[in-house]
């Protein structure tokens, strides 16, 4: 039995082949321009590696930037003038450590601009990356070093983030930028349709091995997102190793598979460039993806070599360099030096000074400032090719004009979602519950996103890990054409298949779509999964959030996670499923304002809490919602508060009918139920009168101003309170001040044990979190801090016996 593949739909070329019989793609004369160009690029690099001091990535940005140029100056459609224009063609660099050939690569385009048409310079200078501003590479904002402030230079991240203009998302990060620059190709399609701009990945070998990457592969294939082209810099050496992938029938020693035969494998047009420093192979390629109409994806695989004339190649390259003004410094700038007939600073003798002195910042900042003048000086001095550059770029702002891109018919109106959630709390009729009724929170929150949906004409797009029924996530979908998207064959879908039982990938995809501005990504899973594996993807998608902010003033764009069968009620799947840590990872775990939990207990409050998270626009909005179906209690019968009370984040559950004798909170649905339902009548009928308070959102909370929040809960509720929760203990923090309190709070750990199996009221007894056991532990803490204050009034020990 032979084995072979599948027919897939994309097609491999290789490049030397398809080659054999067609004329070079652009002139002798055009291609001198580009190496001149080059040249200056790869010396940028060794000049930042070394003064930086060095720090950076200089073998992977010297190796990628034949095809960054190529991609700048030949194949991107855009507007230099217009970094943030929506229609136009993307790059997004995925391989994040290669930010030092960003960096460079953006201020010698500056530089050329500025000299051969200063006309197409953008009017704010924030959306310039100039020649000054590479003396802030890997420099903090806070930096005073004289010609940091002198020339008013920008700090530059040491992995890419929206303060850098044309930059769309913040990456770097173990293959997320993969998934989430997939997702900004998802985002381009589904506004613009068939004419929607394209987006160019940048990525070495090394960063396709985390596994997050193959989900996104697949994903991107499955959808036949062919918007997307990934421009693979295989240079066969990473960090530790310098044969990364299986090459010439020898083994990997990280993974068993060539870029072609991986991309091939998730339906992936794949372009083989044997040699990537040749500038007529690398135009070509770009060239010829442009035209391929088999509805799929496509990657480029540049053969290349990482390190290429710094003198240090290979791994050794990767994240480092030549030692400081070393020899092999010098040698790394001869040919540019060579070429000009002037001289680098020459800091032998001040060398320690340079790395240990009190002004060694200030020293390395002028040395670093007078070679970056040599290259201005070439550059001056070849008005040819400042003109060449220049209008390389009109030609690929007149192509964009002239493609006319427009939103799709029917294309999504997120800020009709936004306007929803402003006008307040209130539950909008066609979800209002009446008591009684039977349903589940998860339900409920697929009802109120299908709402969201429903009046943006599919803003929402929503993805789970194989588990769209089971969270309740396939209703947001209802009311638009069935089964997941797919470019070709089912662009009016709102379900996304990405990659399978993919949290990692998923959560990627979905910060790169809201990312591109016109909808709001929505993923699911179990809680106990969806938290840990979301974060890194969720973390980079709030970075980038307020590095655009900063730059642009733009609200955050919010992703969505629905940490779903959340809490002990899930108790069936055992303790590797009913997980109480989720919220612990999420909660007050990120900047104030870029991430807001909600933790409803009653589905009445899921339209509240929603709307105000929205209303808010954070980063990532995290909902922990339970499993089990729930009746919906008739509040005001019951003298509780109305869930609209919700939407501030801690409100007074239960008022007490006189002074009160002791104070309790709540957070998290079982727990609460079995407190409303099992504890509560039993401690009024011995005759407790209880201040009780529930926690729907520590972040919305801590979003209202510092008197209202003190008006809620007083500083002394804090001191006297005892909690309950049905997550971990340290979630309660914040509330519970007092030794006291906190030893008393219940919780599902306070055994010091895993929770075994079982229904879930049958796990809540065994973790003392069931009515009777609450009201028993309540009592016995109301009954020791009456006995506490009675020893205090007369005197006696403060202690608990």
């Amino acid at each position: 039995m032979t084995f072979t593949f599948e027919p897939r739909r994309a097609v491999y070329i290789d490049l030397s082949d398809w080659m054999k019989d067609k004329r070079q793609p652009v002139s002798d004369a055009e291609i001198r321009h580009y190496e001149t160009f080059d040249l200056l690029y790869r010396s940028v690099c060794a000049m930042m590696y070394n003064y930086a001091p060095t720090s950076g990535h200089p073998g992977g940005s010297i190796s990628s930037g034949r095809i960054v140029s190529v991609l700048l100056f030949d194949t991107l459609d855009y507007d230099f003038q217009d970094p943030c224009r929506p229609d136009a063609d993307v790059i997004s660099y995925a391989a994040g450590h290669k930010a030092m050939g960003l960096y460079a690569m953006w201020a010698l385009r500056d530089e050329a601009v500025r000299l051969a048409a200063p006309e197409l310079l953008p009017g704010d200078p924030k959306f310039r990356i100039r020649l000054e501003d590479l003396l802030g590479f890997r420099r903090n904002p806070s930096t005073t070093t004289p010609l940091f402030l002198l020339l008013n230079v920008k700090a530059l991240d040491g992995h890419p983030t929206p303060l850098t203009p044309f930059v769309r998302l913040a990456t770097g990060a173990s293959g997320v930028g993969v998934a989430s620059s997939i997702g900004l190709a998802l985002g381009a399609r589904d506004y613009f349709g068939l004419q929607s701009p394209m987006v160019h990945i940048i990525e070495g070998e090394g960063g396709l091995t985390p596994g997050r990457v193959a989900e996104a592969l697949a994903a991107a294939g499955t959808a036949c997102l062919d918007n997307v082209i990934l421009h693979l810099d295989w240079n066969q050496a990473s960090i530790d190793t310098n044969r990364v992938c299986r090459e010439d029938g020898q083994p990997g020693d990280y993974v068993q598979w060539n870029p072609m035969e991986l991309f091939h494998l998730h339906d992936w047009n794949v372009i083989y460039v044997p040699d990537g420093r040749n500038f007529q192979q690398v135009i070509a390629a770009q060239r010829l993806a442009q035209t391929l109409d088999t509805g799929q994806p496509t990657a480029i695989i540049y053969r290349t070599v990482k390190g290429w004339q710094y003198g240090i190649e290979g791994r050794a390259s990767h994240g480092a360099g030549h030692k400081l003004c070393s020899a092999g410094f010098y040698q790394a700038l001869a040919e540019l030096t060579g070429k000009t007939g002037t001289m680098l600073p020459v800091c032998e003798a001040g060398r320690m000074r340079c790395q240990a002195g009190p002004d060694g910042p200030s020293v390395r900042e002028e040395c670093f400032w007078e070679a970056l003048g040599i290259v201005r000086k070439e550059i001056e001095a070849a008005p040819p090719a400042q003109a060449y550059f220049a209008s390389r770029l009109i030609a690929a702002r007149d192509r964009l004009n002239s493609r006319a891109r427009k939103p799709r018919s029917g294309a999504p109106d997120v800020s009709a979602v936004f306007s929803a959630a402003d006008t307040g709390a209130s539950t909008p009729a066609e979800l209002a519950l009446a008591p009684g009724t039977v349903t589940t929170l998860r339900a409920e929150l697929g009802r109120a996103l299908r709402y969201c949906n429903s009046i943006s004409s599919g803003a929402f797009l929503a993805a789970a890990a194989d588990l769209l029924g089971s969270t309740s996530l396939n209703m947001l979908a209802e009311g638009f054409p069935t089964g997941y998207w797919n470019a070709k064959s089912n662009p009016g879908g709102r379900l996304l298949s990405t990659g399978g039982i993919c949290e990692d990938a998923m959560t990627g995809i979905l910060s790169g779509l809201s990312s591109f501005g016109y909808h709001i990504g929505v993923g699911s899973s179990y809680g106990a999964f969806l938290a840990p594996l979301s974060h890194i993807a969720a973390r980079l998608h709030a970075i980038g959030a307020q590095a655009l902010n900063d730059l642009t003033g733009e609200p955050y764009r919010p992703i969505i996670l629905v940490c779903a069968h959340a809490g002990l009620k899930t108790g069936e799947d055992g303790p590797t499923h009913a997980d109480p840590q989720p919220l612990q990872l999420l909660q007050e775990n990120f900047p104030r304002g870029t991430a807001i939990t909600i933790t409803p207990w009653d589905p009445q409050e899921i339209w509240p809490l929603l709307a105000s998270a929205l209303a808010r626009r954070p980063a990532i909005i995290a909902a922990y919602v339970t499993r089990p179906n729930e009746v919906v209690l008739d509040r005001k019968r019951l003298g509780l508060a109305g869930p609209e009370a919700a939407s501030q984040g801690v409100y007074l559950l239960r008022k007490p009918r006189g002074a009160g004798d002791g104070t309790v909170v709540l957070q998290e649905s079982a727990v609460t139920y079995a407190f409303i339902q099992g504890a509560l009548p039993l401690l009024e009928k011995d005759g407790f009168d209880l201040r009780v308070y529930y926690i729907s959102s520590a972040e919305l909370y801590g979003l209202l101003p510092a008197e209202r929040q003190r008006q809620i809960f007083p500083e002394e509720r804090a001191r006297e309170a005892v909690g309950i929760t049905g997550f971990t203990l340290p979630t309660l923090y914040r509330w519970i001040q007092s030794d006291l309190g906190r030893s008393r709070s219940l919780h599902p750990y306070r055994e010091g044990r895993f929770l075994g199996s079982g229904q879930g009221h049958m796990v809540l007894r065994e973790a003392g979190l069931d009515g009777e056991s609450q009201y028993r532990a309540i009592k016995a803490y109301l009954e020791t801090r009456r006995r506490l204050t009675n020893d205090d009034c007369c005197g006696g020990s403060a202690g608990e016996h």
